[in-house]
């Protein structure tokens, strides 16, 4: 958490606020949490999941965009914030850029090929809070839960804008990189959900066949 805590320090913009949603972790996190100035706010309880605690951020911040960052994940240099805020005005309500990890580059990408796969990165995101008056995290996902979103916002065909530009350095071992069935099973319930279930069967088969070919040629 600490490192992600300082590239957020160095940013050269600066009116914005951090909301640390923490869940109830050990002594010594709640420690370095409290002797954190502002902008740095935090919350510290239980919660359900990943989507509970984005949630109650979401419910916590007073600004009017959104972006949410990993603990362990980091803003990729100190000017980012900067070159993304000079995109926001009121005709757009998503805008995103790319992320890299240590070894690969996640080219996001907010179309249609996100019936195929989860291809906008989270942390590749900045979201007008406007996006979440009606509607927020789905917390019976607790993998895929931004995936849901960001399709159902494509679905409602939001007004979007992409920069090629690297937003974070994202930390490899996230668990939506996990190669396991519980992954692919939550695949396959928000792709039905927000179709048929008429078209279950050939979610199913497209699903499994990702699942059995992330097995053989990616899993360690």
């Amino acid at each position: 958490m600490q490192k992600t805590i300082e590239s957020i320090q160095k940013q050269t913009f600066t009116n914005f606020e951090v909301w640390i949603i923490d869940g109830n972790s050990s002594d010594e996190t709640q420690h370095y949490l409290q002797k954190l100035k502002p902008p740095f706010q935090f919350l510290t309880e239980k919660d359900s999941g990943i989507y509970e605690a984005m949630n109650k951020g979401i419910s916590l911040a007073k600004g009017e965009w959104l972006f949410f960052l990993g603990s362990g994940d980091c803003l990729h240099s100190g000017t980012i914030l900067d070159e993304v805020s000079k995109n926001f005005n009121s005709t757009i309500q998503l805008f995103y850029g790319n992320v890299c990890y240590e070894n690969s580059f996640f080219n996001s990408k907010f179309s249609s090929i996100l019936w195929l796969k989860n291809a906008l990165h989270h942390q590749s995101v900045f979201y007008h809070k406007s996006l979440f008056e009606n509607q927020k995290y789905d917390t019976d996902f607790k993998i895929l839960g931004d995936y849901d979103l960001n399709l159902k916002l494509f679905r409602s065909k939001i007004i979007s804008k992409k920069e090629e530009i690297t937003i974070a350095f994202c930390n490899e071992h996230g668990v939506s990189k996990k190669i396991n069935w519980d992954l692919y099973k939550e695949e396959l319930k928000i792709k039905t959900q927000q179709t048929s279930i008429i078209l279950f069967p050939v979610f199913f088969l497209f699903v499994f066949l990702k699942f059995v070919y992330k097995n053989i040629f990616y899993k360690t």
